[in-house]
């Protein structure tokens, strides 16, 4: 059985809901530890009583240390801080072999177990960014991604994983200082500086907007989605992909962020990650009908600066990566007829 944690808030309840149904699917064996990050989130949990979940509250997992640095990050900062620390509190409190971080906002479309098989005896797993050239933000992002992140229990895996929380309560911001970048750069020298850790090769392991251009869209047969690597003329097989910057607005809007999938990849992944978004909230309302993901009107998070400001107007009038999300929904229905 393979162990996962997961953090999350009531905003991104529905994302973490539907990872979770995602891995049910593929009839792996799993448990996964979500440690709820407000009091909304912990009784609606609570109230759908997952099989394969255990919830953790905040009051459960907070120490004092992470209390002590809480009042000055953001919340988002905040939650970067607990990556590790969740981790560690999986693997002490609950005496697992291993625990595998995941972020909400992933949806598995295969059993992850080729990609744990493909760890072999090491003890730490971390997947690269992968970013194409022109994209290429690995000096100021990081060479790898916190969003899937294996530790082993034992003196290897230890041993990174108390050093990543102690550097991550030091310091951990959402903004480029001193070669650090939140909880991700840390990790930028892990292959030389702890023992046993493997870079996940599989490309179907971290598909996500900022490079999935790279790899052309071949097919899809229910949750059989097959991409092909131009370098090597192979195909691939999607274990799991991350739905990072996917928001809704108010009038039905859906912004896909910065990065440009192929539309073959809008169709086929982002629009039934979008109705799967819609059942989880309609199972969420059906134990909590008070339940309301608060929508703002279509604006970006950061519109400071000139920069930002230009930015924000080129997205709003051409429409880059913006839909209509019913009109979306209805073009997928119809060429799925």
């Amino acid at each position: 059985m393979y162990n996962f944690c997961t953090l999350f808030d009531s905003f991104y309840l529905t994302r973490g809901i539907t990872m979770y149904e995602s891995l049910v699917k593929t009839g792996t064996s799993f448990h996964l530890y979500i440690f709820a990050f407000d009091d909304l989130s912990f009784e609606i949990l609570n109230k759908l009583q997952l099989k394969h979940a255990t919830v953790i509250s905040l009051k459960q997992f907070e120490d004092e240390k992470l209390l002590q640095v809480k009042p000055g990050r953001t919340k988002a900062e905040y939650c970067w801080t607990c990556t590790s620390s969740t981790i560690l509190y999986v693997l002490e409190n609950f005496k697992v072999e291993s625990c595998t971080y995941v972020d909400a906002d992933l949806f598995f479309y295969q059993d992850p177990k080729i990609l744990f098989d493909e760890m072999g005896n090491k003890s730490i797993l971390i997947t690269e960014h992968r970013y194409p050239p022109k994209f290429n933000r690995i000096n100021t992002s990081g060479i790898y991604c916190v969003q899937f992140i294996t530790f082993l229990n034992n003196n290897e895996g230890l041993t990174a994983l108390r050093w990543w929380r102690e550097s991550c309560i030091d310091w951990c911001y959402d903004r480029y200082e001193d070669g650090k970048f939140g909880d991700q750069k840390y990790l930028d020298d892990w292959t030389t500086r702890f023992k046993g850790v493997h870079v996940l090769q599989h490309l179907g392991g971290g598909l996500a907007s900022w490079n999935v251009e790279q790899w052309p869209f071949v097919s899809k047969k229910q949750n059989l989605i097959t991409f092909k690597d131009p370098k090597t003329n192979n195909t691939f097989e999607a274990i799991f992909y991350h739905f990072h910057h996917v928001r809704f607005y108010l009038n039905n809007t859906v912004d896909l962020g910065w990065r440009h999938p192929t539309m073959p990849v809008v169709k086929n992944l982002y629009v039934p990650y979008i109705i799967e978004l819609q059942k989880t909230e309609t199972l969420v309302k059906a134990v909590y009908p008070d339940f309301k993901i608060t929508l703002q009107p279509f604006t970006l998070i950061k519109t400071g600066g000139l920069k930002n400001k230009l930015k924000y107007i080129y997205k709003k009038y051409l429409r880059f990566n913006v839909f209509n999300t019913e009109k979306l929904i209805s073009e997928f229905d119809r060429t799925n007829s």
